[in-house]
């Protein structure tokens, strides 16, 4: 591409559009505005390149001209839409259902726009443990470079031990590979990602079921779950573990928390749940709730619950129930986090 050269006044050609395009991005670059030319076609971007390096100076005359066509230009727009389905589909993200957008992405051959790694790294450590092994040791290296470090530390925990070795020396190898390698290696596990097929539940089968029995009676939760063990030992286990009752209170939650508890159930409630709770395993987690709320609030509700005497099994199990609902509504909108019954801490 030759040099534009700018004639002197009068013969000076009609500029292109192209190169009045070059001309307000020089000017913006110049005053130090954020022009976001990585949004544009590879091929749009090199054009662009090659045109401002060809291009000399131009005049005030020439210069206020462009700009104030620009402006009108910008003035005169009332919408502005993606320009095609890939920007479409990133634009609509999270507006429409996943299930949508995937099959519109299939029908479309586009691929998730945006950084590959961005979306690697919201995958949990279970998800990338998976993720992992599936991998050569060489790409699965390069993945525990690009992850949050404490992720990356958990995925390592979770590998087995002559795994996690060797993908920790090869983490050592990786001093040579090129942005480009990295690039390819982050689109590549996005695309296995888009070739999941979709679930139509997000929970697991023993979180789901967990969920389900918390709301039931103690009797008929223990009844099921005890006829579940003679039929699958090691799914009956992972449901017990993730069923969460007013017994379980002390082990899940922390003792900082309590007061947020209180917070969100009535006095009355809680002092049922405190009354009704007879048994071994409720008496230590009302123990537990008393012991670490407010001497005022907790002596409030011992009394409270002293002269409620002895409450019905059916009520007793709404208002306990009623307490567990509260910690899971706080656990669901991030407020607390249960303590994990199979973790270290």
């Amino acid at each position: 591409m030759t040099a534009l050269a700018l004639p002197g006044p009068g013969t000076r050609p009609p500029l292109s559009r192209k190169a009045k395009a070059a001309i307000v991005v020089q000017f913006l670059l110049n005053e130090d505005s954020d022009v976001p030319l990585s949004n544009l076609p590879d091929a749009y971007q090199a054009e662009l390149t090659h045109l401002m390096g060809n291009m000399r100076y131009i005049d005030r005359e020439t210069l206020n001209a462009v700009l104030s066509e620009f402006s009108s230009e910008l003035e005169s727009v009332g919408l502005s839409f993606p320009g095609d389905m890939a920007r479409a589909l990133s634009a609509l993200d999270g507006h429409i259902s996943p299930r949508t957008a995937s099959r519109l992405r299939k029908e479309a051959g586009v691929r998730q726009t945006g950084d590959p790694w961005v979306r690697i790294n919201r995958l949990d450590a279970g998800r990338l443990e998976k993720l992992v092994l599936s991998e050569s040791t060489e790409v699965a290296a390069v993945m525990m470079s690009k992850i949050d470090v404490g992720k990356a530390a958990a995925v390592l925990a979770g590998l087995p031990g002559d795994r996690a070795r060797r993908i920790s020396y090869a983490v050592s190898m990786t001093t040579g590979v090129t942005p480009d390698a990295v690039d390819r290696i982050g689109l590549s596990l996005a695309a296995q990602l888009d070739a999941e097929p979709e679930k139509a539940f997000a929970a697991r089968p023993d979180e789901r079921l967990g969920a389900i029995l918390n709301y039931s009676k103690a009797t008929v939760r223990e009844e099921l779950l005890q006829n579940l063990e003679q039929e699958d030992a090691a799914f009956a286990e992972a449901v017990r573990r993730s069923i969460f009752t007013f017994a379980n209170i002390p082990d899940r939650l922390n003792a900082i928390d309590v007061p947020k508890i209180t917070r969100d159930v009535q006095p009355d409630t809680l002092a049922t749940a405190i009354a009704a709770a007879t048994a071994e395993e409720d008496r230590r987690a009302a123990d537990f709730l008393l012991s670490n709320m407010s001497r005022r609030m907790a002596e409030s509700i011992r009394e409270e619950a002293g002269v409620k005497g002895t409450v019905k099994p059916k009520i007793g199990e709404k208002a306990m129930g009623a307490v567990v609902a509260a910690i899971r509504d706080l656990v669901g909108v991030g407020e607390i986090e249960l303590i994990d019954p199979d973790g270290e801490d």
